[in-house]
């Protein structure tokens, strides 16, 4: 928490790994949160505090998560790269995030081939407030198959951020002859609607289910939306691609921006100061 004259001006949400603090393990983003209408300079002094809080308190680096731009409130207040650029931070890693931009969005082949396999089997999407069913009859055994792991957030978590941001956190799931095929678990901010999870049963190529879900979500659900973001399809600490997920969440119309990783010695605070002359 970042205070100017006791008046409270930034927050920066992070946790600590031994002489580490990133922002933010826990978060798709990281990096301040401040008043829009705080000027250049007082970020830049915001920064500095913060490293030299973070130096003096035995944190050797500090890694930082930036935000996707789709994501910002205020686009012409942010200075983030310039900090990263002041302190020599060092890029680390980049993601690239599968986003429609809903004015212009457009189906392949190949999708509007997997909505009409879901008409043909008569599908059902419903919105839930449970999340019981689909983490345990389709997340969570579909992570523990494939890549042996569980969801990043447990059926309890999941459900306890339900409860405080009910209005941010929704889940829909598909039907076919009643029986749940799959789902997908949306994050919504003002202008965006977030693909946290999306997993499927066995059929889904055959039921066209996640063609079908996706579709009706961006046509009748989300369409007033800016944009809808499919997430990465990274994997390898961002060095390598998975051309299949990829190419289904392109299918949409997706294309992508990219999401960089920066490592910043916390002891270049003083590279922050007498920045202004």
């Amino acid at each position: 928490m970042i205070f100017k004259k006791d008046k409270l001006v930034a927050l920066l949400p992070a946790n600590r790994i031994g002489n580490k603090v990133y922002s933010h393990q826990g978060l798709s983003y990281g990096g301040l949160i401040y008043k829009k209408d705080l000027k250049s300079e007082e970020i830049i002094e915001t920064f500095k505090a913060i490293l030299k809080f973070l130096n003096e308190n035995d944190i050797v680096r500090f890694i930082l998560k930036e935000i996707p731009n789709i994501y910002l409130h205020n686009t012409t207040n942010n200075p983030s790269t310039y900090l990263c650029f002041k302190t020599q931070a060092k890029l680390v890693r980049t993601d690239m995030h599968s986003v429609v931009d809903l004015q212009f969005k457009s189906y392949s082949n190949s999708r509007k081939e997997g909505l009409k396999r879901g008409q043909k089997h008569n599908l059902i999407v419903k919105e839930t407030n449970s999340f019981d069913d689909f983490w345990s009859t389709i997340l969570t055994p579909n992570l523990k198959s494939k890549h042996g792991v569980e969801p990043v957030h447990s059926l309890e978590e999941i459900g306890l951020l339900k409860s405080r941001f009910p209005k941010n956190i929704r889940q829909f799931n598909v039907f076919y002859n009643d029986e749940l095929v799959g789902g997908t678990t949306i994050f919504e901010t003002e202008n965006v609607a977030h693909c946290q999870y999306i997993s499927g049963n066995s059929d889904k190529n055959e039921l066209g289910s996640l063609d079908f879900l996706h579709i009706h979500l961006l046509d009748n659900v989300y369409m007033d939306k800016k944009y809808f973001s499919f997430g990465t399809s990274n994997i390898e600490s961002g060095q390598k691609i998975n051309k299949g997920l990829q190419f289904w969440k392109e299918g949409f119309g997706a294309r992508s921006i990219t999401q960089a990783f920066y490592n910043i010695e916390t002891e270049n605070y003083k590279l922050l100061e007498d920045v202004f002359i």
